[in-house]
């Protein structure tokens, strides 16, 4: 049995005639901090997607600890407690409030009572700074507060890894800082995490691992400071470089 938390083997994905993942391997292991890069349309996003169940591989495994979760069979809630997922566009509940938003989802999928489940959600709104927040709706916050209530709301199902997928770029510039700050106190706290991002000086000095894609592959994928420092595809360098002139 693999120490591993997620294995991925030969995943792709198509939707009709357009291929858009074709033949990922990768693993996921604990503590990591995982970035995935690569230029927009890439992949990123669809590679994430699957893994959290939202969409269906066309071909390929993902084990969660060594069981195959691509299938039918799946309780994907219930998976979903375990590998939770923080969105670009928050995804929040305009109808309920902070509180109930980080609520929610202990109740409904984690059997919680809602004393437990308020306990659990306040711990998580404290550690990321939106305590004094919990009777706004998400109309009320800005898009920096919203981003970090659905970090704690992912948080609060106490998953064993956590899915960013561009967490901060509907974020106007000066709120980009307030929700990196909380992800990397998160890395530093040994929580596993996979993001996908542009934000290269995060994915350079936060992440342990890099992976860039292209074309839906997995053109190249290191040790961060390898990565960035000494690229071993023309392809990689090019990205690199492209970034450091914007």
């Amino acid at each position: 049995m693999s120490d591993s938390i997620l294995q991925i083997n030969h995943l792709s994905k198509a939707f009709g005639a357009h291929v858009v993942l074709k033949d990922i391997d990768f693993t996921v292991n604990p503590g990591d901090v995982i970035s995935i890069i690569g230029a927009s349309g890439s992949g990123k996003s669809t590679l994430l997607r699957c893994i959290n169940l939202l969409e269906t591989p066309t071909h390929g495994q993902i084990l969660y600890h060594g069981n195959d979760v691509a299938g039918s069979h799946v309780n994907a809630p219930e998976y979903r407690s375990h590998v939770g997922m923080v969105f670009q566009s928050f995804n929040l509940f305009n109808n309920m409030t902070v509180l109930e938003n980080c609520m929610i989802g202990q109740i409904k999928v984690l059997k919680k009572s809602k004393a437990e489940a308020r306990e659990s959600a306040m711990k998580y709104l404290e550690k990321v700074g939106m305590a004094p927040y919990i009777n706004a709706k998400p109309r009320q916050i800005s898009g920096g507060q919203k981003q970090r209530v659905a970090i704690a709301r992912a948080l609060a199902m106490e998953p064993e890894v956590l899915l960013f997928d561009e967490p901060t770029s509907a974020l106007d510039p000066e709120m980009v800082g307030e929700v990196l700050s909380v992800m990397k106190q998160l890395a530093k706290e040994g929580m596993t995490m996979l993001v996908v991002t542009h934000e290269m000086a995060f994915a350079r000095d936060v992440s342990n691992r890099v992976v860039y894609m292209a074309d839906g592959v997995i053109c190249e994928e290191g040790p961060s400071k390898q990565i960035f420092e000494n690229p071993q595809k023309q392809q990689t360098r090019d990205f690199l470089t492209r970034f450091r002139n914007n």
